[in-house]
């Protein structure tokens, strides 16, 4: 039975007081010694008691993040490019010639026939001088009809035959040198086409190269676009080829390739390549951008994810996966583990997972700034990312 501190201290006193002086002393420091360690071990243990108890309190709380099961789906391969909208033919229409406009034959936004006439400057002086001109070649005209007569019973020489002649042929070309000048004041549409915004009015003067009227033909329209040279092996011309513009959300139209630039650009390292599109209502217009989908290879099945399931870091991407554990006091929780994997492609909102996560795979998808390794979740599914292959801008 263990004794009594209490009667171990009086029976420590009664020593002291019938003991020598020496021996008192060294009693005393002993019990000093002993004081002084009896304290500092035990201040350590309450401290190492606190602190165990203080560390508990700080533990990480459950954290609330929604979540998505990991599928798998059909993806097929296809090459993305974003390009520019051309008209198969299109141009700016001006005059060659400097005068003042005398009328027009044409409305804004209207669609034309090739070779309508579309405007005409004053040309009455021009007229004129044509007819002139017409007068003498008649007359010259007449002249060699009369030699040619007179030259088989050699009533004329051959040298004056020859200079008739060649008359004739002066007067007939300056006739058609100043046809061409009167035909310059008349402006005509090169291609049946889509007239823009008129820029030009009556009496107006207009110098030599005035823009009058764009005139685009809008069916079918060109998209030009660029690939890196790696994709050359997967395209071929007469390839379907899809195409979109934000213009109308959710629309597709449908194309084939037309062109493939033969040379690669040493700059940039990628080649044109130019696709024909079917426009029969005129919705897509030159100088629109447009987002153009290849379809290449074979349709091959991967696991899909939420881009926003992934964090992108330099050294890796990673996701959370949700695992059941065990709690200290035997009771179910639910943790995060996070794990590196490997993505493939992307299309909208989705990206495919190669590596590192199996179809059926619980996912974080919303809250992962706040997590770490071993974290304890709340799952609060009510509100999700979008996960749209082919997402749309919403009306608001």
């Amino acid at each position: 039975m263990p004794l009594d501190p209490r009667n171990q201290m009086n029976t420590a006193m009664t020593r002291l007081k019938t003991a020598r002086p020496a021996t008192k002393r060294m009693i005393i420091m002993l019990l000093a010694v002993g004081l002084v360690l009896f304290l500092i071990f035990g201040f350590e243990a309450f401290r190492s008691v606190m602190i165990n108890r203080f560390m508990a309190t700080l533990s990480n709380p459950p954290q609330t993040v929604s979540t998505v099961e990991a599928t798998t789906s059909d993806w097929q391969p296809q090459l993305d490019a974003v390009g520019s909208l051309r008209a198969v033919n299109g141009a700016d229409l001006s005059l060659e010639v400097s005068g003042v406009v005398a009328s027009l034959n044409f409305n804004s936004g209207d669609d034309v026939p090739a070779g309508a006439t579309l405007m005409q400057l004053r040309d009455d002086d021009d007229v004129a001088h044509l007819h002139s001109l017409e007068a003498s070649a008649a007359l010259a005209q007449i002249t060699f009809d009369r030699d040619q007569k007179q030259v088989k019973i050699n009533a004329i020489s051959q040298s004056q035959f020859d200079t008739d002649a060649a008359n004739l042929k002066n007067a007939q070309a300056l006739v058609a040198e100043q046809q061409a000048v009167v035909d310059k004041k008349i402006l005509v549409a090169p291609f049946a086409g889509h007239l823009g915004i008129r820029q030009v009015d009556i009496g107006q003067y207009l110098n030599a190269g005035t823009v009058i009227v764009t005139l685009q033909a809008l069916d079918p329209i060109f998209v030009d676009f660029y690939l890196p040279q790696q994709a050359l092996d997967q395209i071929a011309v007469g390839q379907d080829i899809t195409a979109a513009v934000d213009t109308y959300p959710g629309a597709t139209f449908a194309g084939k390739i037309a062109a493939i630039n033969p040379k690669i650009d040493a700059n940039s390292r990628n080649v044109q390549i130019r696709a024909q599109l079917a426009n029969p209502d005129h919705k897509l217009v030159p100088g629109m951008y447009a987002t153009v989908d290849i379809a290449v290879g074979q349709t091959q099945s991967f696991v899909t994810l939420p881009q926003t399931t992934v964090t992108y870091n330099p050294y890796g991407s990673t996701v959370f996966l949700v695992e059941q554990n065990k709690a200290a006091n035997g009771e179910d929780q639910l943790i995060a583990h996070q794990t590196f994997i490997t993505t493939g492609q992307t299309r909208g909102d989705q990206v495919a997972v190669t590596k590192g996560v199996n179809a059926g795979d619980t996912v974080v998808s919303a809250g992962q700034l706040k997590l770490r390794n071993g974290s304890r979740l709340i799952i609060n599914n009510s509100v999700q990312p979008s996960n749209d292959a082919n997402p749309a801008p919403a009306d608001q």
